[in-house]
């Protein structure tokens, strides 16, 4: 098994809207939250800052923590191809820093085929990972919900 990896993760809602990286594989377009890997020597902060800048063009001010997850490949759907992944997400509140530009993000994801805005109530219906953000979020962040959400897809 490769190293535990940490990762943070932006919250970014804006008019009832989450703020997603938008993906594609064989059975579709999928979701997930900007953000990405810490390196050594940077703070989880600066990680998420820096990896926002990179797949939104857009800065992020970091706010509270809100959800930590844990994903260990081996143990959900994608396991054939993360059989020996194990990510701890740490997703943050976030607010833009300005507007996300027109123009391509400078270091997209390699699988980020864009960036859209889905709206809270409709959560549900969307393929967006982790999936216990469908439920968590259809109705905004809950400031007194549980923040660590086990290890989940």
């Amino acid at each position: 098994m490769d190293p535990v990896r940490n990762s943070g993760k932006a919250i970014v809602i804006r008019d009832e809207c989450l703020l997603v990286i938008t993906h594609r594989d064989e059975i579709g377009d999928w979701y997930s939250l900007p953000g990405g890997g810490q390196e050594a020597g940077e703070t989880l902060t600066a990680a998420l800052q820096r990896e926002c800048l990179e797949e939104l063009g857009a800065g992020v001010l970091v706010g509270p923590l809100r959800y930590i997850r844990e994903y260990i490949g081996a143990n959900h759907e994608f396991s054939r191809e993360d059989a020996g992944f194990h990510q701890v997400d740490f997703m943050f509140e976030c607010a833009l820093v300005g507007d996300i530009p027109d123009s391509p993000p400078s270091n997209p994801d390699k699988s980020q085929t864009g960036i859209a805005w889905l709206p809270l109530d409709g959560l549900p219906t969307y393929r967006l990972y982790p999936k216990e953000l469908r439920r968590k979020l259809a109705s905004g962040i809950d400031p007194t919900a549980a923040v660590y959400l086990g290890d989940v897809n």
